[in-house]
C-alpha cells in the first residue's frame, strides 16, 4: 500500500466525524514526511480549525501511519 494510501485510510474515520458537523477534509499531498490537507465545508471558516487539524486529523494521521512527521493545512 503507498503511503498516501494509508493516509487517506487513516483519515477515513475522522472524516465521518467532520462531515457529521457539515464539514469535511481533502488529502492534497503527501511527501517527504509531511501531509498537506484542505478543509473544506463549515470546516473551512471554522476558528476551531487548527485544533480539529492538530488534535484530531494530525493525532490520527502519526498515530496510524507513524512515518509521517507532520501536516500542514493548505
Amino acid at each position: 500500500m503507498e503511503l498516501k494510501e494509508k493516509v487517506e485510510k487513516a483519515v477515513e474515520d475522522v472524516r465521518k466525524i467532520l462531515q457529521a458537523e457539515g464539514g469535511d477534509c481533502e488529502i492534497v499531498d503527501v511527501e517527504d514526511g509531511k501531509v498537506k490537507v484542505r478543509l473544506k465545508g463549515a470546516c473551512a471558516g471554522c476558528p476551531f480549525a487548527s485544533i480539529t487539524l492538530k488534535m484530531r486529523i494530525e493525532a490520527i494521521i502519526k498515530e496510524r501511519v507513524p512515518e509521517i512527521k507532520e501536516v500542514i493545512p493548505v
